[in-house]
């Protein structure tokens, strides 16, 4: 890697819940810039949730990224000329960006309803542990589970 590594930028919190996690969540959906678009189909999930739920929408959206949330991923190494999945623990920053990912993933894929609402699905579904990104993350943690051979190479 050549030169130093860029700093870490500080983020300012949403205007409406006051929460980090929610402005990177909405620099998450936001696309070609257009900032106040993402604000409005995040803001709009959130009041699709409380209005089904009838609980808080930041609780149901901890929940959900709790539940979402990487303990192990794979990477690959080389080792004397054959490729292994290593199985190794996911750091802070990117257990939050890899949840933040596998749930608009799985939002995006859905069909049908506006992005607030497939947002919202997913959100609740993922604070139930059920839906794609519940099943991505089982998914990555089956394969470092089955990989646990290779952790001596890490």
């Amino acid at each position: 890697m050549r030169g130093k590594q860029a700093p870490k930028r500080v983020l300012d919190p949403d205007t409406q819940f006051h929460s980090v996690t929610i402005a990177k969540l909405i620099n998450y959906v936001m696309h070609s810039g257009k900032k106040s678009v993402a604000e409005g189909i995040v803001y709009g999930a959130f009041a699709i949730i409380s209005e089904k739920t009838k609980q808080d929408p930041i609780q149901v959206f901890e929940q959900a990224l709790k539940n979402v949330t990487p303990v192990l991923e794979v990477r690959s190494r080389r080792v004397g000329g054959s490729n292994f999945q290593v199985p190794i623990e996911v750091r802070g920053g990117r257990k939050l960006a890899l949840a933040f990912r596998w749930i608009l993933g799985a939002a995006r894929s859905r069909k049908g309803k506006s992005m607030s609402h497939r947002l919202a699905e997913e959100i609740m579904s993922a604070a139930n542990n059920e839906g794609s990104a519940i099943k991505k993350r089982e998914d990555v943690h089956r394969m470092a589970e089955s990989n646990r051979a290779f952790a001596h190479f890490a």
